[in-house]
């Protein structure tokens, strides 16, 4: 019985696939169409050769899924002459502004996005990197959230406040921004949540006196985690009792980040009550009533009654 020869194996080098076009490209790694390679490259996201490594491949699921969620927010805004402006806290690099002038305001010839990041030395590049895009409506500006909102620099009002990874206590300073700029709408993935755990630290043994709820934080892995949990518990009470109306869900999935909770609020005028005293209660539960005067500054004294 003759047996037939074996095909010969590939060489190794036929493992790279050809370079491909720019819209096979735009498909093979998951972008939106129209989406400018050539900022992507800018950014790093993408190689020289248009490639993805995994670092860069998380990053960008990340942005393009977080612009997802802003767009249906500024298409619901009330028409604006110049259009919408939109403020970046802790911009970073600026992924997020960058983008959604690339996929949302550059398409439509209107509105500004404003980069507000303390180091100069990313202001400076994100500055150059627009001027040579042609982006001409994104301004960048070396604050912190805490100084922008009083700054001349920047507008009087503006229209969406948002913050990707801010940390710790910046999300908090964005709230605030967003509060004095009568911001129509804010979108948060807050980071790094310190401050209140800190103070649930300090006053532990305390705590442990009064109540038996003191026992979740009392190791320190859970004071951490009820910490961060706490804290953007509070936050959006405050915004509710601000006159937002308050969406959390998760950004993408959780084997992409542990920093993954998305928080989303639009005004509606309407400022609730029992979130107020439903967060004075919590202070007071936790022990935390030194950060009414730090964090909830624009927070309506606490009623007699309970709340429902």
């Amino acid at each position: 019985m003759t047996r037939r020869p074996r095909p010969a194996a590939p060489a190794a080098h036929a493992a790279k696939a050809p370079p491909t076009a720019a819209g096979d490209l735009h498909a093979q790694l998951g972008l939106r169409p129209g989406q400018s390679i050539e900022l992507l490259k800018a950014l790093h996201i993408l190689t020289r050769d248009g490639r993805l490594n995994q670092d860069s491949r998380r990053k960008l699921k990340q942005v393009n899924h977080l612009v997802q969620f802003i767009e249906p927010v500024l298409a619901a805004l009330p028409p604006r002459e110049g259009g919408p402006l939109l403020a970046d806290h802790g911009a970073g690099k600026s992924y997020l502004g960058f983008m959604l002038y690339d996929l949302w305001f550059g398409p439509r010839g209107e509105g500004w996005v404003y980069g507000i990041e303390t180091r100069a030395e990313l202001v400076e590049r994100a500055q150059a990197l627009a001027a040579r895009l042609g982006f001409e409506r994104m301004r960048f500006l070396p604050l912190s959230a805490a100084d922008a909102a009083h700054d001349a620099a920047l507008p009087a009002r503006f229209d969406v406040v948002t913050a990707l990874h801010a940390c710790d206590t910046a999300t908090d300073d964005a709230i605030a921004f967003a509060l004095h700029k009568q911001a129509r709408a804010l979108v948060l993935v807050p980071c790094c949540q310190a401050e209140v755990a800190a103070s649930l630290r300090q006053h532990k043994a305390l705590q442990l006196a009064r109540t038996p709820l003191a026992e979740l934080w009392r190791h320190p892995l859970h004071t951490r985690e009820i910490g961060s949990q706490l804290t953007n518990v509070l936050r959006c009470l405050y915004l509710e009792s601000q006159g937002y109306a308050v969406t959390v869900t998760e950004l993408v999935g959780w084997e992409h980040s542990l920093k993954n909770e998305l928080i989303i609020a639009t005004w509606t005028g309407h400022k609730k009550r029992s979130a107020a005293q439903r967060l004075h209660a919590l202070l007071e539960q936790f022990g935390l009533q030194a950060l009414r005067a730090t964090r909830f500054a624009a927070l309506p004294p606490p009623a007699c009654d309970p709340p429902p």
